[in-house]
C-alpha cells in the first residue's frame, strides 16, 4: 500500500500542485484548506505517514500546528513550507521536530525528494528540543553531515559534507576568521578558542544560513565566519563545552 500524505495549506494552487507531484510519485494524497481543518483530518495520525504543512496560514499558524501534530502522535513526519522563509524560522521547525523544511516555491523534484528522505527515516518518538541538530541539519532538500574525516574540526577550519537534493555530496570548508574571534571575546567577555564547539555550531548555522538563501552548494566550496548576530553573542556569554 502506497504511503499516505497530508497537505495543509491555505493556497488552492499550491495544494494542487504539490497534491499532483505526490501522485505521480504513487503516494495517496489528501488535502486541508487550513490548520483547523488539517488537525481534525490528522486525528490521531496513526493513517498518515507524513504531512506537508505550511507555516503563514489564517488562524493558526504552522509551527502551532506543527506543534499540535506532535501532540497528537510524537513521531509524525512533518515537512515544513513557506515562502516567508528565514533561518530562524526553520531552526524553530526543526526543533519542534519537523523532518525537513522547504521553501516556496518549489520544484516538484525538491518536494519529491524532501518526502522520500523524510519518509526514509526511521520513525521514532521526537520530544521539543532546545538545540539544534549537530549531526544532521536539513535545509531546503539539503542536509548538512558532519565530514567523516579525521580533521574536520581542525583548529580555525570546519569541514561538512552537504547532500543536495538530487542526492549528490560536496564538501564544503568553513574557515573561522580570527577577528570574529577577538569580536566575541569583547563583547561577550569569554575567549572561546577556535577548538571550542561553539565554533562547529556558528560554522553549521552559516553554512545552513547560506544554503537557504542561495538554494545551492558554495561554488569555491569555501565559506568564511567573520561575522556574528547578537543572538550569537548572547549564546557565546553562556557557553560551556
Amino acid at each position: 500500500m502506497s504511503e499516505r500524505i497530508l497537505i495543509i495549506d491555505d493556497e488552492e494552487h499550491i495544494r494542487r500542485m504539490m497534491r499532483l507531484t505526490l501522485e505521480a510519485a504513487r503516494y495517496t494524497v489528501a488535502e486541508a484548506a487550513d490548520a483547523y481543518v488539517g488537525l481534525e483530518v490528522f486525528g490521531d495520525g496513526l493513517q498518515w505517514d507524513l504531512v506537508v504543512l505550511d507555516q503563514r496560514m489564517p488562524g493558526i499558524d504552522g509551527l502551532e500546528t506543527l506543534r499540535r501534530l506532535k501532540e497528537a502522535k510524537s513521531d509524525a513526519r512533518v515537512v515544513m513550507a513557506t515562502a516567508y522563509a528565514s533561518i530562524e524560522l526553520a531552526v524553530d521547525a526543526m526543533k519542534l521536530g519537523a523532518a525537513d523544511f522547504v521553501r516556496k516555491p518549489m520544484t516538484p523534484e525538491t518536494l519529491r525528494h524532501a518526502v522520500a528522505a523524510a519518509l526514509a527515516r526511521p520513525q521514532s518518538a521526537q520530544s521539543v528540543s532546545t538545540s539544534l541538530p549537530v549531526e544532521t541539519v536539513t535545509m531546503n532538500g539539503f542536509s548538512i553531515l558532519d565530514s567523516n574525516k579525521e580533521d574536520w574540526q581542525l583548529a580555525e577550519q570546519r569541514r561538512f559534507t552537504v547532500v543536495s537534493p538530487s542526492g549528490s555530496h560536496h564538501e564544503v570548508l568553513v574557515q573561522i576568521d580570527e577577528e570574529v574571534v577577538d569580536y566575541v571575546e569583547r563583547l561577550a567577555r569569554l575567549r572561546l578558542p577556535f577548538e571550542s564547539s561553539f565554533w562547529t555550531e556558528a560554522a553549521r548555522r552559516l553554512l545552513a544560513s547560506y544554503l537557504w538563501t542561495k538554494g545551492e552548494v558554495p561554488r569555491t566550496r569555501i565559506l568564511t565566519l567573520n561575522r556574528l548576530g547578537r543572538d550569537a553573542i548572547i549564546t557565546a556569554e553562556r557557553w560551556r563545552d
